[in-house]
């Protein structure tokens, strides 16, 4: 009759074990001073590089930075609209 119990308390274990191991995530807020990784400053250049920024054109450089930024933030607008978390 002991054996029930463990057996049901192991289930439970493992079960809770197992959810939260595949728990996402909680999206956080979005903090501009916060730290960035590697891979997310060479994905936000790749995104400015996609919007017309060249950091190679230094005559046109406040215009180009400026009008990329504006692009690149719309873009992100536009996707945060249409996949609301």
């Amino acid at each position: 009759m002991k054996r029930i119990p463990r057996m049901v308390l192991c289930m439970i274990a493992g079960a809770l074990c197992a959810t939260y191991a595949f728990a996402e995530t909680p999206a956080g807020s979005y903090d501009p001073s916060a730290p960035k990784t590697r891979a997310q400053v060479i994905a936000d250049f790749a995104d400015w590089r996609a919007a017309g920024y060249d950091p190679n054109d230094w005559i046109d450089y406040p215009e180009n930075a400026i009008a990329a930024g504006r692009i690149v933030a719309a873009r992100r607008a536009a996707q945060a609209a249409n996949h609301p978390q």
